[in-house]
């Protein structure tokens, strides 16, 4: 489970830095400030095989490693947080079809998203379910050969533009959130589905983040995926994975910020020299330039657990999120104080890197979400974890 990368991972790198470089960052600002998904980007994204990668080469993806598609979306990133999330959403919502979806739902579904021609959500989280998945309220009642929908989700990144979407909602509402929950395949374009509303945000400004309403939408029974009842199995083994792709994207944020504050402090003059000659700037650019590294390091090393598909991939992954977003969170916030006054106007990026941080510490798990992750985990290693349920099961 090695994770350093290789030759093959640094041309990738150097390619998609190119890119980003020469065609994305001088979007970002125009991206945020109008607030409004940048469709030339994607299809950039999609002409460079750039939105196939988590898809095998027999349904028209590339199939890269996990480790490619972490550096992938840290570059990505590093020059926009909004056009990083393109290729994390297109593997979050169909990372239900990888995992549980059949042949024939894979061959329906994945050549168009792999090419691009579609784009995917993934449709969990609801107005009273967010960190508490088993909430879930939406309904999913048999019918014949198809099952009806009725409820709402909320706070769905690209909800409003997919042209289909992994929806999970009860089928036995008696049995509650765990065990009555079902995951479907949704196309957006069936009767009853709409999009009512987007969420005006802090960051990601040009990524939409939207409610969704179902009113009696017929899902044929063929789009279920797995079993009736598999569904927060299902949704929890998603978000185990999915959550190394933030982890990348909390990484790139910082990267671009730190790189933004070293140019900035070898310019800046103050005091008849660059503020960069001052201990206490070389001290902070350090700290930045330390923490960014060991989050990339952590982001690899749970990547290739993941491409092991480790029994303890749950751990790395938490972990890769928790300091990732933490970290980008403070080397954003410490780029913004090393520009000055200069890092709280929208003339330089900082500021929009550090309002696209935060919410790298709140989707797919906030950080106290992954703090509990990790403390099971490591509860279980210890043995404690199944006495802990026993001893549940038994007062119950």
């Amino acid at each position: 489970m090695t994770y350093l990368p290789t030759s093959e991972h640094d041309e990738l790198r150097a390619v998609v830095r190119e890119l980003a470089e020469e065609r994305i960052a001088p979007r970002a600002t125009e991206v945020d400030q109008r607030a409004e998904f940048p469709w030339d980007l994607k299809e950039l994204l999609a002409r460079q095989d750039l939105l196939g990668t988590s898809f095998e080469e027999r349904y028209g993806g590339t199939g890269l490693d996990e480790i490619s598609q972490v550096i992938l979306v840290e570059e990505l990133a590093r020059a926009d947080a909004t056009t990083s999330l393109i290729p994390i959403v297109q593997k979050l919502g169909s990372l239900p079809i990888t995992l549980a979806g059949s042949d024939e739902q894979k061959e329906r579904y994945f050549p168009r998203l792999a090419s691009g021609e579609w784009l995917i959500a993934f449709g969990l989280t609801e107005a009273a379910a967010g960190s508490d998945v088993a909430a879930n309220r939406t309904r999913a009642r048999r019918d014949g050969d198809a099952y009806v929908l009725n409820g709402s989700k909320r706070f769905i990144t690209h909800g409003s533009i997919a042209n289909v979407l992994t929806v999970f909602a009860l089928t036995d509402p008696a049995a509650g959130g765990r065990k009555g929950m079902s995951a479907f395949i949704v196309e957006t374009d069936a009767p009853g589905f709409s999009s009512p509303r987007l969420e005006h945000k802090l960051g990601i400004r040009g990524s939409p983040t939207a409610e969704l309403q179902f009113d009696d939408v017929r899902v044929p029974v063929q789009n279920r995926l797995g079993e009736e009842g598999e569904g927060f199995k299902i949704a929890m083994e998603t978000l185990d994975r999915s959550r190394l792709g933030i982890a990348a994207q909390a990484v790139g944020i910082a990267q671009g910020a730190l790189d933004a504050a070293v140019a900035y402090a070898a310019e800046r003059q103050q005091f008849g020299q660059p503020i960069g000659e001052f201990q206490g700037i070389q001290f902070m650019l350090a700290d930045m330039a330390s923490q960014t590294e060991a989050a990339r390091q952590l982001t690899y090393a749970a990547a290739a657990r993941v491409e092991a598909l480790a029994a303890d991939l749950p751990y790395w992954t938490s972990a890769a999120k928790l300091i990732a977003g933490d970290t980008a969170m403070r080397v954003t916030s410490d780029a913004v104080q090393i520009f000055g006054g200069y890092g709280y106007i929208t003339e330089y990026p900082v500021e929009r890197m550090m309002r696209d941080a935060k919410i790298t510490q709140l989707y797919e798990g906030t950080q106290q979400i992954q703090r509990m992750v990790i403390g099971r985990q490591l509860l279980q290693r210890a043995g404690v974890g199944g006495r802990v349920r026993a001893k549940s099961a038994a007062r119950a």
